[in-house]
């Protein structure tokens, strides 16, 4: 009779991640967790207790006490950020271990995480800069080798208008676009398999409309057929990864606002400032939740914290609050 204890964790691992492609992750996600588990797993392998070729470690070798061993061996050199998205993917990993009835239970509750603090927000800097950077965009430059300013104005729209992430945007096809006219929306394949729908406004739309008509117009009409993808690259291609990483930071470049993109945002940043202005303007944490897709409230929260931080700085620097100050003596007015 076979015993699932002895399946061997390579098997498993690769198991998992055919299960988790179902819902539909970048391959640069897919990457990362096959690199984290592999990494933990061949610690495991050469633990003194549990001395065999990682190509034949049984799933069994994997027990709280290995796997403490291997994070301590595997945080040593490593920043708590990357700790914690091994920990996660390996909790996600005998989770699926424990629901395919593999294993009994998950022994990660009993290996130490780091705690980390919610990253802050990285919105463009300048109260103007988003506009800035459309008006940039919308003008036809023929500097450029290849211009097609309806495209990239499409592309900038969609981040700062309904704050879609980098796989979102590539996951769009033609049909995402839904509803009807003053009933539009963006139905979105969002992070984690959660799909949401993002309301669009006559101005995002009208953007959209002009973008595939000017598509049409360069590769004809099969080209925008409702399974088609949304985002195209010169050629009528699908835009990928790294080609829309490209075109925004060209972007940035050709709206001269590169000083204003915050480090390692990029496209994220037009992310990061819809939803700073969602909490500007009143927006609550549970309507940017939903909006952003966030998993976790406190993720929502975090925008709308830094922004009444940003407001109480901007009123801390107020000269006339100072000049008060100095008008009566300390202990009040008397």
């Amino acid at each position: 009779m076979h015993d699932k204890a002895d399946e061997l964790v390579l098997t498993l691992v690769e198991q998992f991640l055919t299960a988790r492609a179902t819902r539909k992750p970048s391959p640069h996600t897919l990457q990362a967790y096959r690199r984290d588990l592999l990494a933990i797993a061949r610690l495991v392998a050469e633990d003194p207790a549990t001395p065999l070729p990682l190509s034949r470690l049984p799933i069994s070798a994997l027990t709280a006490r290995t796997l403490r061993r291997a994070f301590a061996g595997f945080a040593a050199p490593r920043a708590p950020a990357s700790i914690y998205r091994a920990w996660s993917t390996w909790n996600s990993f005998f989770t699926f271990l424990v629901a395919d009835g593999v294993v009994a239970g998950n022994p990660m509750p009993a290996v130490d995480k780091p705690n980390l603090p919610l990253p802050l927000p990285k919105p463009l800097r300048g109260e103007d800069t988003p506009e800035q950077l459309l008006n940039a965009v919308a003008r036809r430059d023929e500097r450029q080798r290849h211009p097609w300013p309806e495209r990239d104005l499409a592309v900038l729209a969609l981040a700062l208008c309904a704050g879609l992430r980098l796989a979102e945007l590539l996951a769009l096809r033609v049909r995402s676009l839904a509803g009807r006219p003053g009933e539009r929306r963006i139905e979105v394949a969002g992070k984690g398999g959660r799909a949401r729908v993002v309301p669009i406004e006559p101005e995002l739309d009208g953007v959209l409309v002009g973008y595939l008509d000017s598509r049409r117009r360069r590769f004809g009409d099969r080209t925008v057929r409702p399974e088609s993808a949304l985002l195209v690259d010169r050629y009528g291609e699908p835009l990928r990864r790294g080609g829309l990483q490209y075109l925004v930071e060209s972007c940035f470049r050709r709206a001269g606002i590169l000083d204003r993109v915050p480090r390692g945002a990029r496209l994220h940043s037009l992310r990061h400032t819809f939803a700073t202005r969602l909490a500007e303007d009143g927006a609550s944490a549970s309507e940017i939740m939903r909006l952003l897709g966030h998993a976790s409230l406190a993720t929502s929260q975090a925008y709308i914290e830094v922004t009444a931080d940003q407001q109480r700085a901007a009123v801390r620097a107020n000269r006339t609050n100072r000049a008060l100050g100095g008008l009566f003596p300390a202990g009040g007015a008397g």
